[in-house]
């Protein structure tokens, strides 16, 4: 299990899947998520995504965020499109309403930004984030993530038009 401050990532377990819904489909949450239609996930669908899991992928790595001090689950993040060849993967993070603001979204970075770094061997990090997400952009900044580019008005939300910021973090830049 991979520790830090206030979180363990782990594997996920079936009896995450209904918080995961919840968390999920809380549409506070989700429009920082996905980026085309926000409809809301059904069980199956969530029961399906567990079941295709796979530890031994050279894809992508899914992890469940649950805290130190009760250990209970908060949230997931995963390492995704993992270029072997370039050294290269790109991060997500999502964590439940309750946990914002706590500092959980920025010790769960540092662990995940660690192991890639450390354990992967991988060379760069990327990841896409809304404009208007100041939170989260905020947090990507504290572990060391520049901006590396913009895609103008790349994403339709609440009736307007937003920014999509593509942030990178280079090994010889981690400061952790």
């Amino acid at each position: 299990m991979l520790e830090g401050e206030l979180v363990r990532l782990r594997a996920y377990r079936r009896e995450d899947i209904d918080k995961v819904l919840r968390y999920i489909n809380d549409p506070e949450v989700k429009k920082y998520l996905i980026p085309g239609i926000p409809f809301p996930l059904r069980k199956e669908d969530e029961e399906k995504w567990y079941q295709n899991l796979d530890a031994f992928s050279t894809k992508s790595y899914s992890f469940a965020i649950e805290t130190l001090s009760d250990e209970e689950y908060i949230g997931g993040c995963g390492i995704n499109n993992i270029d072997w060849k370039n050294s290269v993967a790109m991060v997500g993070i999502f964590l439940g309403r309750p946990y914002w603001n706590k500092g959980y979204g920025t010790d769960t970075m540092k662990v995940l930004v660690r192991f890639i770094f450390d354990e992967m061997n991988i060379n760069k990090i990327k990841l896409g984030v809304y404009g208007f997400n100041k939170r989260a952009i905020r947090v990507y900044e504290k572990v060391g993530f520049k901006v590396e580019g913009v895609l103008r008005e790349e994403l339709y939300r609440e009736g307007k038009y937003h920014d999509v910021y593509i942030m990178g973090l280079l090994r010889r830049e981690w400061k952790i």
